[in-house]
């Protein structure tokens, strides 16, 4: 576009000059004229070599600044993309090392519970094996002694035994103390079978005591009766006949009762001192349980106590100060089963009888806060009038009037359309200034005074206004 627009002025030039070349007229000399020709055309051409070649430095340095602003944007560009990368890289990197240190943090903390359960596991274990090793030492120990004590109280009162029955007239009688102590033995031994077998061990514990008790009272009478073995040695003989047997069953009854699981006296006492413990723990659970309760009990009853309070006042200032609202909501109520007025029953109510949606706003207050906002909108412009009477002065007064003062008489017509709207009420006490004024087209002072008016006639004689 450009060698277009530099070259056509002098195409156009050189056209003409060959088409009219100077002093081609009439007269003119024919080497004069071919002469001007040839310097036009070369003049033509020169001019159009150098337009040519500005043309072509043009568009090369328009090509040269294209190609250095694309680079300069295609770097700008890669720069921005190479920056969100390392800050998307930094991110990465920062989180992954936070992951790490989580981790590691995690690891450690699960390798120290770890070591400290182990620990712990480990010493129980090292404590009872202490306590079976204990456990078995004692046990061998009271066994050993329990065998022992048998032993030398069989050693002391077989002797006895054999002095007494001992007689050469009758040798046979020699076996009658084997018998007797054998007898406490073999008991002693069933007694032992029974509690490794797991069978009832109380026959033979029986058994071991009559046989004791028969040995001892033998080894008793041979000392009273014998002189060659005295009171004494019987009295010793028979304690010896009692004790080993008798010892040896303690021996064996502790054995069955462990392995039977029948706790020890100790083992019941510190049992029911754990129970106690326990029911007292319970017990005192149960008291902070029930405190609790009967405190949420006692709080949710003074709230609910305040919130009734808190109803019946309002109901109270609604009733005293929006009788008209107050009839619609109560209807309302009455009619959806309610309890009381809420909220939600008040605002409908609320907007039936003002038309707004928000209690507490009116038709009055409305055109109120237009007249404040007109006023001072004219304040800051400097066009508030402070002629009472002025237009903004006057602003919000007329149909709705919002200073509540009306000294216009009522008509007969104005009340017979408000007597009209009580009947389709069904009650005069439904009449408010908002449904009057929607059927009078009047002022809300006038409203009023029609509405008072038309309740006075209602109470004297609410059959005539119908």
């Amino acid at each position: 576009m450009t060698a277009v627009s530099l070259e056509k002025p002098f195409d156009d030039l050189a056209d003409e000059q060959l088409a009219d070349p100077a002093g081609t007229g009439p007269g003119t000399d024919a080497g004069l004229a071919a002469y001007v020709v040839a310097q036009a055309n070369a003049r033509a051409a020169e001019i159009k070599a150098g337009t040519d070649a500005k043309v072509r430095e043009i568009k090369a340095n328009a090509e040269a600044d294209a190609i250095r602003t694309a680079a300069e944007a295609e770097a700008e560009r890669q720069r921005i993309i190479n920056r969100r990368a390392a800050m998307k890289l930094e991110q990465d990197q920062a989180a992954h090392e936070r992951k790490i240190a989580e981790q590691t943090a995690a690891t450690a903390k699960a390798a120290a519970e770890k070591a400290k359960t182990d620990k712990a596991a480990a010493d129980q274990e090292q404590a009872e094996a202490e306590q079976a090793a204990e456990e078995q030492r004692s046990e061998t120990m009271w066994r050993w002694a329990a065998r022992g004590i048998y032993a030398a109280g069989l050693g002391l009162a077989a002797p006895i035994q054999f002095l007494a029955f001992w007689d050469p007239a009758r040798p046979f009688m020699i076996s009658a103390p084997i018998l007797l102590e054998g007898l406490a033995l073999a008991l002693a031994a069933g007694a032992a079978w029974a509690v490794a077998t797991r069978r009832d061990v109380l026959p033979f514990r029986i058994g071991i005591v009559i046989a004791a008790m028969i040995a001892a009272t033998v080894n008793v009478w041979h000392g009273l009766v014998d002189s060659d073995i005295g009171l004494n040695a019987g009295v010793i003989g028979g304690i010896a006949s009692l004790a080993g047997p008798c010892v040896l069953m303690a021996y064996e009854h502790g054995l069955a009762q462990k392995r039977d699981g029948i706790p020890s006296f100790r083992e019941r006492r510190e049992a029911e001192k754990r129970l106690k413990a326990e029911q007292a723990e319970a017990a005192r659970k149960a008291a902070e349980k029930r405190a609790a309760d009967e405190a949420k009990a006692a709080e949710a009853k003074a709230r609910a106590d305040r919130e009734q309070a808190e109803q019946a006042r309002q109901d109270a200032d609604r009733q005293q100060h929006h009788p008209d609202v107050w009839a619609v909501a109560e209807m309302m109520r009455s009619a959806q089963g309610a309890p009381v007025v809420d909220p939600r029953i008040w605002g409908a109510a609320w907007r039936v009888v003002h038309g707004t949606d928000k209690p507490g706003t009116t038709a009055d207050t409305e055109a109120l806060a237009r007249l404040a906002t007109a006023r001072v909108k004219a304040a800051r412009e400097g066009l508030l009038d402070d002629d009472p009477e002025g237009p903004l002065a006057q602003a919000g007064k007329g149909l709705y009037a919002i200073d509540g003062t009306d000294d216009e008489p009522l008509t007969e017509e104005q009340l017979d359309l408000v007597r009209e709207l009580a009947a389709e009420l069904g009650d005069a006490a439904k009449l408010s200034t908002g449904n009057i004024r929607a059927r009078v087209n009047c002022r809300t002072a006038t409203a009023g005074r029609l509405r008072d008016a038309v309740r006075e006639e209602w109470v004297e004689s609410p059959t005539s206004l119908t």
